[in-house]
């Protein structure tokens, strides 16, 4: 049978070419001005567009019907989006406000763990004329539940229901426009487990149907809106959109931290993000003094996507970082071990993001850089500062690879 003798094939083609044109001029986004031009920042922006590539159609169009929801596996070691932290995990699952659902599964020991219904996405952010971040974000947090809140059998299983009859207990309300669910979980340490997960629709009688192809058009149009959009709006729409949150000029300092906003808050967090650039011979020391919260430091590229935190160490929580005697962390940015222990790998790069998440809390630490050359680090860093030779070092990439690849997310 040839092109041309089914009823649909005309359109089926021209859904495919306008894809593939859409997916050409994302890959003309690699080369925008907030990208560096070294080989290593050109295939990294590559990379950022393949791995989103591969999650396309899931998001599109295997996971895309609330009748039938599946959690999908948002971000992994090899696919990074959304100015991901090395130490989250994050999933999705698509659902409407019309029908109830039963999530099922295990608790695990994950030191956060947050579920969120996401109501519309509005074409611009409130109170703002911001256009909204692409598709699948920009929408608004409506209903929420931390880990403690979940209630469980004393082997850890639980019951977590959306949507339908109020439940006194384990149950997050809906609304007419409810769309999806958005779960994280923060891990701390290297033995931490993450809570497993299953979501069915309460009710469900028939097989899911096969796809039409109005279905196989229509994802067609989503998956080229996403990848062109993820080219388009990274790093590019936080810099504009953000209210100063996210400074491009503010370079290896932080903007003033803001206080947790109400869709922050339902996500249980405040952020804090820097752009630094950085010589070969340079290192940055980033200092703060923590508090007993739980925090997380996570380095990324220029597309605000996470680093290879299964490899190297790009990413500290409390749990896996050393003080300084006068109370302070302090985290050094350069690109080759400088033999101190809390060492962020900056991985050839020349430029990033670094970002400070504080959990659970209204705002976070105020933060302090300064910018070095790299061989005046044991001049510059107190006496004391924990040093790592490089078999610790080794031992602790081992630990950090175990922990991400078996624990973390069963690879």
């Amino acid at each position: 049978m040839a092109f041309g003798d089914g009823p649909d094939d005309e359109a089926l083609h021209s859904a495919w070419a306008q894809f593939c044109d859409r997916l050409r001029a994302a890959g003309d986004q690699v080369f925008k001005d907030h990208n560096p031009s070294s080989g290593l920042h050109r295939a990294d922006a590559f990379r950022f567009l393949t791995q989103n590539l591969g999650q396309a159609f899931d998001l599109a169009l295997e996971t895309k019907d609330p009748r039938y929801p599946h959690i999908h596996a948002f971000c992994t070691p090899f696919r990074k989006l959304g100015a991901d932290a090395a130490d989250f995990s994050y999933q999705q699952a698509w659902i409407d406000g019309t029908s109830a659902y039963r999530i099922s599964g295990t608790k695990g020991t994950a030191r956060f763990f947050n579920i969120t219904v996401q109501g519309p996405r509005p074409e611009t952010q409130s109170g703002t004329g911001w256009p909204s971040l692409h598709e699948p974000f920009g929408d608004i947090p409506e209903a929420n539940l931390f880990g403690h809140q979940i209630e469980g059998a004393p082997d850890g299983s639980f019951e977590l229901f959306v949507g339908g009859v109020e439940r006194s207990s384990n149950w997050l309300p809906t609304t007419p426009g409810s769309r999806k669910l958005f779960i994280r979980q923060g891990f701390d340490d290297w033995n931490e487990t993450p809570w497993m997960l299953r979501i069915e629709r309460i009710g469900m009688d028939a097989p899911r149907p096969v796809a039409t192809p109005d279905e196989m058009i229509g994802a067609f149009d989503w998956a080229g809106e996403f990848v062109t959009g993820l080219m388009r709006d990274w790093p590019d729409h936080p810099y504009r959109y953000s209210g100063g949150a996210v400074d491009p000029e503010m370079i290896n300092r932080f903007p003033p931290l803001p206080s947790n906003d109400s869709g922050d808050g339902k996500r249980g967090r405040a952020v804090a993000n820097m752009v630094w650039a950085l010589q070969p011979d340079e290192a940055l020391i980033v200092t703060f003094q923590p508090d007993d919260s739980f925090w997380m430091a996570s380095l990324g590229g220029v597309f605000m996507n996470s680093l290879d935190y299964l490899y190297r160490p790009v990413s500290y929580t409390p749990s896996r970082t050393r003080m300084d005697d006068d109370g302070n962390v302090r985290l050094i940015l350069c690109s080759k071990d400088p033999g101190f222990h809390n060492w962020l790998d900056t991985c050839g790069f020349e430029q990033g993001n670094l970002a400070i998440r504080t959990l659970m809390s209204a705002s976070g630490p105020t933060v302090f850089t300064q910018c070095v050359k790299s061989a005046e680090l044991s001049d510059v860093l107190p006496a004391n500062s924990a040093r790592t030779p490089p078999e610790e070092r080794m031992s602790q990439l081992i630990e950090r690879f175990r922990g991400i690849q078996h624990q973390r997310f069963g690879l």
